[in-house]
């Protein structure tokens, strides 16, 4: 049932709340116990039209409370999705935000900066997945609403943390976890019963790397 209802349910859980005043060591090893920043407004962005340069391989990399982790983005199976995620980290768009959706061994989402799980960039792009996609740990999508086509995509994204949790092809393949998955299953770790975070886990910063 949990697996029916994610297309659903991707746009429209809220964030958790607020932490202690200081940061400290949490529950589970590595992260940091932090209030969760402040909501912002959607953006109002427009979606870049330069295309990323194909002899180059991108990378993000995420710092986060709970450690740090890097995705490989495939610009070739999704080229539109992969130039807005490097235009948005590069206009520190995702900078102080926080995962506002989190399913032990299912997935970790986010990139809202409103923390409600409706919010984007102002801006759409498509790169529908192939058919037979396959979501398995590690791998990094973007999150649609049901109504939406597939691989359509705004700024909120979702790492898988199960081996394999069933989805449809449905929402864009951007790439997968490189390095850092510890501190993909470490956030993991966070969710509660209603899918919500047991304690804030922010984006401190997303840098794009180049290679």
């Amino acid at each position: 049932m949990r697996r029916a209802l994610f297309a659903i349910a991707l746009l429209t859980l809220g964030a958790g709340c607020g932490g202690d005043d200081e940061p400290s060591a949490s529950g589970n090893g590595e992260c940091e116990s932090v209030e969760a920043p402040a909501a912002r407004e959607p953006g109002t962005l427009t979606a870049p039209t330069d295309p990323l340069d194909s002899g180059t391989s991108y990378g993000l990399v995420f710092e986060t409370t709970c450690g740090t982790f890097t995705v490989g983005l495939d610009t070739e199976l999704a080229p539109n999705t992969a130039a807005s995620l490097v235009a948005l980290a590069r206009d520190g768009f995702y900078d102080d935000t926080v995962f506002h959706r989190i399913v032990p061994d299912f997935v970790i989402q986010g990139g809202d900066p409103t923390q409600t799980g409706t919010g984007g960039p102002g801006y759409k792009t498509v790169d529908a997945p192939p058919a037979g996609s396959k979501y398995v740990k590690g791998v990094v999508a973007m999150a649609k609403s049901q109504v939406e086509a597939a691989g359509t995509s705004g700024s909120q994204f979702f790492v898988v943390t199960g081996d394999d949790i069933g989805l449809p092809a449905d929402y864009a393949i951007v790439g997968e976890v490189t390095e850092g998955l510890d501190a993909v299953e470490r956030i993991g770790a966070l969710g509660g019963p209603d899918e919500r975070p047991t304690q804030p886990v922010v984006i401190t910063s997303v840098t794009v790397t180049e290679s």
